[in-house]
């Protein structure tokens, strides 16, 4: 079991930055996929970046260039360094673990919700014009 706490959202003007962060706890050493997905009243939660524990990132088109995924596994922490925010980026962001047997996901999973099993509490983010 793994335990997900994210934290750092708040409030910003578009244009500009946030940074998430997702403290793991648990077998944490076991997960070879993370992602940060994130849910806007009314629609369905998307996945927003992916990290393998190679190394390997995937960003959903609409935060490409914009958005960082990145971990610190001596401390179990992965981030969403998200800058040139924008109105459309306001939404509870998750942090979300895939489970200790996923030891490869294809990349079209790598940002759908099925593909995890445990998640935080979301971290809410509000970007205004």
């Amino acid at each position: 079991q793994v335990r997900l706490v994210e934290s750092g959202g708040g409030s910003a003007q578009a244009g500009g930055s946030l940074r998430l962060s997702c403290t793991a706890s648990g077998d944490t050493y076991s997960r070879h996929y993370m992602a940060w997905f994130r849910q806007s009243p009314g629609k369905e939660r998307e996945g927003v970046a992916s990290f393998e524990s190679t190394g390997i990132l995937m960003y959903a088109e609409s935060v490409k260039g914009r958005f960082t995924i990145s971990k610190d596994n001596a401390n179990n922490i992965l981030y969403l360094e998200m800058t040139n925010l924008k109105p459309e980026d306001t939404a509870m962001y998750y942090c979300a673990a895939a489970d200790a047997s996923t030891r490869y996901l294809a990349t079209s999973s790598r940002l759908r919700e099925y593909a995890y099993k445990d998640w935080g509490q979301g971290t809410q983010v509000t970007v205004s014009s």
